[in-house]
């Protein structure tokens, strides 16, 4: 959804010169891996973060095109609420002290963005879902100003035929409906991108959707929308449902959403492209004047932007990126299913749990997949969606056991290790997954802070906002200061 378009509208004939153009696009990327060059010399990895701008009451704050302005750096831009900024920190390499240089860039540019955002009165908040988000948001007039927003909303209305629908049982019900998908603006999230080898990139997916519900109950950080308490990490049923293009009949027909956990493990990163092909229609139909077999056969890397286009709008939770830097291509696997925050330092120490662990389990001789069922894990990470921290997981040969266990005894050691075949420094692995063990022995993340949290304000003001934005402002005030989020103390 990152890519710039145009507002227009699609024909008939759009659609069909898009659907033939996306099927050559992959029959050249199928050509590309067995003849081309994908290798990585050295690993590299990067961050994407989307913020939630506030105002001093901690409410939101619609004021993106202010903010960017005030803050004139490139590596800042706008998402899909006016709410909303994101940063895309440039990739650097793993090991050695890589990850803390990627944190140092991460505190300083988050730093001088506060300091110039405020002065329009805007100040970034590292979050899931914001506490203090109302009905008022979600409406079209809060979607960014920038047309493939409008576009993009316009087009899964149109295919839904229908408002979207949002409904989530937790510790409270939400029934809601917007008319555009702003409710994907609520959802600010983590992306951890992974550069690999198309050799390797099978295993390391299945490896990243194997430990997908252990991300999520660590790092859990979404709590509350609406005014409502929900899941632990409300984000993930959210964003399924606030993307669906399906209508009610369409789910009872079995036709496959949009928000995509997968269905099955992959033998090759061809795979989920196809499928991408071969499931779900066009969103986007932009057809692209090159001719990627043309660039191919002479000797140039093709772009291949209808392929990724359409990629760009079927969200896995963990998505193939195919991309072209300095003249070659390359592959990664973007990691899409844990929220901002709540600190800096807890998202590099999230990082550092993943990168570690898809290394260490993509390249095991005996893969944990082959000894878990896909199903079984797309359950794992819907629990632990619902429960955080405190959810029990299926993991092979040890059964159901909480995943605050299978963390610290099991996946915790592995993700030590996996970094040490990165070359990553043991004072840098020890530090950040130092911190993943120590919110596993205390039981504390964002979500539970911020329930603790909101149930002391509550029994103070007995104003469920105004607790609220008591809570959010707390918040940002613990995020500014630094310190990991299993150590920040609650009213209560």
């Amino acid at each position: 959804m990152g890519q710039d378009v145009e507002a227009r509208e699609f024909s008939r004939e759009d659609r069909t010169l898009y659907r033939a153009k996306v099927r050559r696009c992959l029959d050249v990327f199928a050509r590309m891996l067995s003849e081309r060059d994908f290798s990585v010399e050295h690993t590299h990895v990067g961050i994407e973060i989307e913020f939630n701008l506030v105002d001093d009451k901690g409410d939101p704050a619609l004021k993106n095109a202010e903010a960017l302005e005030a803050i004139a750096d490139e590596v800042f831009q706008t998402e899909l609420g006016l709410f909303n900024i994101e940063i895309n920190v440039p990739p650097s390499r793993i090991e050695g002290t890589g990850l803390d240089t990627l944190q140092g860039t991460l505190r300083d540019d988050l730093n001088e963005a506060q300091r110039k955002a405020s002065q329009v009165g805007a100040h970034l908040l590292m979050i899931g879902i914001l506490p203090t988000l109302q009905e008022g948001h979600f409406s079209r007039e809060s979607l960014s100003a920038n047309p493939r927003y409008h576009l993009l909303s316009d087009q899964i209305l149109a295919a839904r035929g229908e408002d979207i629908e949002i409904v989530i049982d937790g510790v409270d019900r939400l029934d809601t409906t917007a008319d555009s998908i702003i409710p994907e603006a609520a959802c600010t999230s983590t992306q951890l991108h992974l550069q690999v080898e198309p050799d390797d990139f099978a295993p390391m997916w299945n490896a990243a959707q194997a430990i997908a519900a252990a991300q999520v109950a660590v790092g859990a950080n979404s709590p509350f929308l609406l005014g409502n308490q929900l899941w632990h990490e409300t984000r993930i049923a959210l964003f399924e449902q606030a993307t669906d293009t399906r209508s009610a009949e369409l789910k009872t027909q079995g036709v496959r959403p949009r928000v995509f956990f997968g269905e099955r493990w992959i033998t090759s990163v061809f795979d989920l492209f196809e499928e991408n092909v071969r499931y779900f229609p066009a969103l986007l139909p932009i057809v692209d004047d090159e001719d990627p077999l043309v660039e191919l056969e002479e000797g140039r890397v093709p772009n291949l932007s209808e392929l990724r286009l359409h990629n760009g709008t079927v969200y896995r939770w963990n998505r193939p990126i195919y991309d072209v830097a300095d003249g070659r291509p390359h592959l990664r696997i973007e990691n899409r299913l844990l929220p901002a925050g709540p600190t800096v330092v807890d998202t590099m120490a999230n990082a550092a749990l993943f990168y570690g662990l898809v290394k260490i389990l993509g390249t095991s001789e005996r893969p944990v997949w082959s000894q878990l069922s896909f199903r079984a894990a797309e359950d794992n990470f819907h629990q632990a969606a619902r429960a955080g921290i405190e959810t029990d997981l299926y993991w092979p040969s040890v059964g159901n056991v909480s995943a605050r266990e299978l963390v610290l005894r099991q996946l915790l050691p592995l993700a030590h290790a996996g970094l040490e075949e990165m070359g990553v420094d043991a004072a840098v692995r020890d530090r950040l997954l130092g911190i993943i063990e120590r919110r596993c022995i205390v039981g504390r993340n964002g979500a539970t802070w911020l329930i603790e949290e909101f149930e002391a304000q509550l029994r103070e003001t007995a104003d469920r906002l105004a607790a609220m934005r008591a809570t959010t402002q707390r918040y940002e005030e613990l995020m500014h200061a630094g310190e990991p989020v299993h150590t920040w103390p609650t009213r209560g």
